[in-house]
C-alpha cells in the first residue's frame, strides 16, 4: 500500500480527501494541517510515496513548504508533490509546475474521482 502525506489547513478537506484516497484509492494517508507540520511529518513519519498539498495556507504556504522540502536535507526531497488549489488558471498552474510540483488538482475536487485524478498526475 502506498503512503501519502495530505497537507491542508481545512479540516473538512482533509477528512473528505482522506476518506476518498483511503477507501477508493487504497492509499495510507497521513494528514496534517500546515506546512510546518508537513516538514515535521517528512522528517519523522516518512517515507511517503506522494504529497498532496494545498497552495494557500496560513504561515508556511504550499509553495514555501515545497521549497523547504527541496532545499533541505529531508526525506521528501524527491517525493512527487501535487498541489490542490482553487486558482487553476494556466498561469498559476505553470507557476506551480515551475516550482517543482508534479501536478495541480483543482479545488473543489470530486471525492469519487480524486484517487484516479491523483493517479493520472503521478503517472504523467
Amino acid at each position: 500500500m502506498k503512503r501519502l502525506l495530505l497537507v491542508d489547513d481545512e479540516d473538512a478537506i482533509r477528512t473528505i480527501a482522506s476518506i476518498s484516497l483511503e477507501r477508493i484509492g487504497s492509499w495510507t494517508v497521513v494528514s496534517v494541517s500546515s506546512g510546518h507540520a508537513a516538514l515535521a511529518a517528512v522528517r519523522d513519519g516518512g517515507p511517503f510515496d506522494a504529497i498532496l498539498m494545498d497552495v494557500m495556507m496560513p504561515g508556511l504556504d504550499g509553495p514555501g513548504t515545497l521549497a523547504r522540502m527541496r532545499g533541505e536535507d529531508v526525506p521528501a526531497q524527491h517525493v512527487p508533490v501535487v498541489f490542490m488549489t482553487a486558482k487553476v488558471g494556466a498561469d498559476e498552474r505553470e507557476r506551480l509546475l515551475s516550482l517543482g510540483a508534479s501536478g495541480v488538482i483543482a479545488k473543489p475536487f470530486d471525492p469519487m474521482t480524486l484517487p484516479d485524478e491523483l493517479g493520472r498526475v503521478l503517472a504523467a
